[in-house]
């Protein structure tokens, strides 16, 4: 394998791709067009959720209206039934507190019209009021069509699980589980005993501009670096989103805080940061400039304002 020498970031830059790639945010306004993507990142790894905008509108606008907000990120996974359906968005956790309860908009009105098949993704709600639906949303493990379509009006179904994104439905599912109560009643912990509420599978959702499954994302039109890290070695992993904040002289990142949650595992080409020297090395980062696609490679971000956790980019190959 032919490995290619590290270069300085101006040199870098008259290259146009990664230049347009890295340099030139464009100004991003989400949509609500057909095939919209959510991208959720958990504690054991990433699946991505294909919103039908068009069969249930209102449903995806008031996830989209969550998602938009942050409101998810930093939530955890507060139900999960074996064989049946892995259920969040209501609740997050903080320390002192206890679990704080995400604030919910208007309920939507139900749209039910797609079969609560597996991988379909649909909306919680109160017993016997099908128009009850805010912020809690479920994958369905199973086929639950012969439960779930008849029952309450029809749980309405808003988006697909896409790609292989199951396997990680599936492992969450497989987690053992806590009763805590009404704010945990089947709660899924990334440690083989739990020990409090820290164990959780915390989740952040954000719209990406297409699907990938690659574990560290940039696109350009949003500003959105999605990644995994391991802290000093291995002393800390999370996973956890950055966002452009400026791209002149230099490109600046700013880590969302509330979207770092603990991931349970390594893996092979996850990020490395240092708080010795403050860097954030990305071994390979798949760049999305409007559907178009490059890799670069030993991309190195610099901490320059810890006040603020902002990153300026420091170098990277091609």
């Amino acid at each position: 394998m032919t490995t290619v020498s590290r270069r300085s970031l101006g040199k870098r830059f008259a290259n146009v791709s990664i230049r347009i790639a890295l340099g030139s945010i464009l100004a991003y306004v989400p949509t609500t067009l057909a095939g919209t993507i959510v991208r959720i990142s958990t504690g054991i790894g990433d699946y991505s959720i294909e919103l039908l905008d068009d069969s249930a509108p209102e449903t995806v606008q008031n996830f989209l209206n969550y998602v938009n907000r942050n409101d998810y990120n930093g939530t955890y996974i507060h139900r999960a039934v074996n064989g049946f359906v892995v259920q969040g968005g209501g609740f997050r956790f903080r320390l002192f507190e206890g679990p704080i309860d995400v604030p919910s908009d208007p309920p939507v009105k139900n749209e039910f019209g797609a079969s609560n098949t597996r991988g379909t993704v649909a909306m919680a709600k109160l017993g016997d009021d099908p128009n009850s639906a805010t912020n809690q949303w479920f994958v369905n493990v199973a086929d639950n069509s012969g439960s779930l379509d008849t029952s309450n009006g029809g749980f309405t179904v808003f988006g697909v699980v896409l790609g292989d994104g199951m396997v990680t439905v599936d492992e969450i599912d497989a987690l053992p589980i806590v009763d805590l109560g009404a704010k945990a009643p089947n709660a899924p912990h990334i440690t083989p005993i739990y020990n409090d509420p820290r164990d959780f599978l915390y989740i952040n959702a954000e719209v990406t501009q297409r699907f990938s499954s690659a574990p560290h994302v940039f696109e350009s039109e949003s500003g959105l670096l999605i990644t995994s890290v391991s802290i000093d070695a291995g002393a800390d992993l999370i996973s956890m989103n950055f966002n452009v904040v400026a791209t002149s002289p230099n490109v600046v990142i700013r880590a969302n805080a509330e979207s770092a949650i603990p991931r349970r595992d390594s893996f092979a080409g996850i990020a490395e940061y240092s708080t010795v020297d403050g860097r954030l090395r990305i071994p390979s980062l798949e760049v999305n400039v409007s559907g178009s696609i490059s890799v670069a490679t030993n991309v190195v971000f610099v901490l320059t304002d810890a006040a603020t956790a902002s990153f300026t980019l420091e170098s990277f190959d091609q």
